[in-house]
């Protein structure tokens, strides 16, 4: 399976699922609202970020995700979670082959029409290993391609050196920046160079940032345009990292959009606002089976597994009544499926110890050829506030059993370090980076560890290996159940233990929108109310 591999750095962004890979397709909703007041054409709406945007060059891992409101791709993914028209009028593909044809009329921020050698080159650029755009990366396919183009036509093709299958929801997905932005790539840092209906028209170090409308701008998702009535003319964001403020500006009025999760959400109920739930996995669990380790068996990853409580990690994990996951990637995700329960290891854990050669000591401790079971059980609570608990839950479980748990809460950059550097954890506890497609999880799941790839727990599952080469040959979603029992595989061998289905809201105050999976507003549906 040849892939262009990614950086250690982004990592670590896909650690703290702060990369816009969920907005590469999946569910999304119309944000229901409550507001009866009449439309304001041309005003300003008012939108909080969790963290600042040091770059909005769209091909970083900082600026793909405010992307949206000043770049376009070349298709679009509906809140419905269907492909919808954008800088292309119409796309067709293969596992090797993409090609789309440009709308005409197309025109860059500056007032320069857009080409279809204009989309080559960005297509080219972005996918140059040699320039290491962490944010282009998460989104391209993960094989080297080539791209061509024919002006006389507007058609731009790209072809891959090996079989991909989401060619259109991975190329057709990449912001386009445009001849002039390419040209002065260090421009992008402070402003914008793209077709999209916005452009930022004012940079502070920290935030807020503005973006004003365009007013030509005929061409975005299935035809919309910047002349509907109440859309507004302004867009500010503030960086506001703490829920709870956000919550509080929500309900006095300081802002009108944000993301909020966590307790701050039931602040929130009964206030007349307009919410988008989104759906994520809380407490993506990987077991390191590098050699030497004790998880390396599988026979002893599947008895811990058999023995934890999953609805009561659920219950944990989401501060109150949870539902255990039901797959690595969240709800809405392309080839989604309830896949954990059926799959995973259900075994009696103090037999199946015994049968894996392990028996108590007089102590109560655990031991195989005389050692003891040392596991070291590491988290973070920068990855958010319950996850802590879920380890402590975890460590209990397998402490009765008579195992040796050190429980280890990390900073971000220290669990970071363990997963990618030193290898020095047994269990770690993390976050889930909410891709979107199924061909996100590969470089975790298999291949080389750190430094030469991402998969830091070194997994190796040779069924789900086979079965991943051969979904990389099947087209589109036509390829979901191959998909699907790749990831069986890797929850019979427990090689990895997703916690809980959650859920976080987007509120809007006086505004209706609409979101894609991950929670991205879509700037063309958001519409002020009085």
């Amino acid at each position: 399976m040849p892939r262009r591999p990614l950086p250690v750095p982004l990592a670590a962004a896909l650690t703290t699922a702060a990369v816009a890979a969920g907005a590469l397709t999946g569910c999304g909703s119309v944000a229901p609202s409550s507001t009866t007041g009449p439309l304001v054409d041309r005003g300003t709406v008012r939108i909080a970020a969790a963290s600042e945007t040091p770059s909005f060059n769209p091909y970083t891992a900082f600026g793909a995700a405010p992307a949206r409101y000043a770049y376009d791709s070349l298709v679009n993914v509906s809140a419905d979670a269907t492909l919808v028209s954008g800088l292309a009028s119409s796309w067709e593909a293969t596992t090797t082959t993409a090609a789309f044809t440009l709308r005409p009329g197309i025109t860059c921020s500056d007032g320069t029409p857009l080409t279809a050698t204009a989309v080559a080159r960005a297509l080219t650029y972005a996918g140059d290993p040699a320039h290491q755009l962490a944010g282009a990366q998460t989104v391209l396919p993960t094989v080297p391609y080539t791209a061509s183009a024919d002006d006389s036509t507007g058609t731009v093709t790209a072809t891959t050196t090996a079989p991909f299958p989401f060619l259109t929801r991975t190329l057709g997905l990449l912001p386009i920046v445009c001849p002039a932005g390419l040209d002065r790539p260090q421009s992008l840092d402070r402003s914008t160079r793209g077709t999209g209906p916005y452009v930022l028209t004012h940079y502070t170090p920290g935030g807020p940032y503005e973006f004003t409308v365009r007013d030509d701008y005929t061409w975005g998702p299935a035809g919309a345009t910047t002349a509907e009535p109440g859309l507004p003319a302004h867009i500010v964001i503030s960086v506001l990292p703490q829920a709870s403020t956000a919550a509080n500006l929500l309900l006095t009025g300081g802002i009108d959009i944000a993301s909020v999760n966590g307790p701050d959400r039931a602040r929130l109920a009964d206030h007349g606002l307009a919410t988008a739930d989104v759906a994520t996995v809380i407490g993506l669990t990987f077991f390191n089976q590098r050699p030497g380790r004790p998880l390396a068996d599988p026979a002893l990853r599947r008895a811990l597994v058999s023995a934890l409580d999953r609805q009561g990690l659920a219950n944990v994990a989401v501060g109150g009544t949870g539902t255990p996951a039901t797959d690595f990637g969240a709800q809405g995700a392309v080839c989604h499926a309830d896949l954990a329960a059926a799959n995973l290891p259900a075994l009696d854990a103090t037999e199946a110890l015994r049968a894996a050669g392990w028996t108590r000591a007089a102590d109560g401790r655990l031991t195989k050829d005389g050692r003891p079971l040392r596991l070291r059980l590491i988290t973070s609570p920068d990855l958010g506030p319950t996850l802590a608990p879920v380890a402590e839950l975890m460590a209990r479980s397998w402490t009765a059993l008579g195992a040796d748990v050190k429980l280890v809460t990390e900073s971000l950059p220290a669990l970071v370090n363990a997963m990618y550097q030193t290898g020095d954890f047994d269990v770690v506890v993390g976050t889930s980076p909410g891709f979107a497609l199924p061909v996100g999880f590969i470089p975790f799941f298999s291949g080389p560890i750190p430094a030469q790839g991402l998969n830091f727990a070194g997994v190796a599952n040779p069924a789900y290996d086979a079965l991943v080469a051969q979904a990389l040959r099947e087209p589109d979603t036509a390829g979901c159940a191959t998909w699907n029992r790749a990831a069986a595989a890797l929850f019979r061998s427990a090689d990895a233990l997703p916690i809980a289905d959650g859920r976080s809201t987007v509120y809007g105050r006086s505004t209706t929108f609409a979101t894609t999976f991950g929670g991205q507003v879509i700037p063309t549906s958001i519409r002020l109310h009085r």
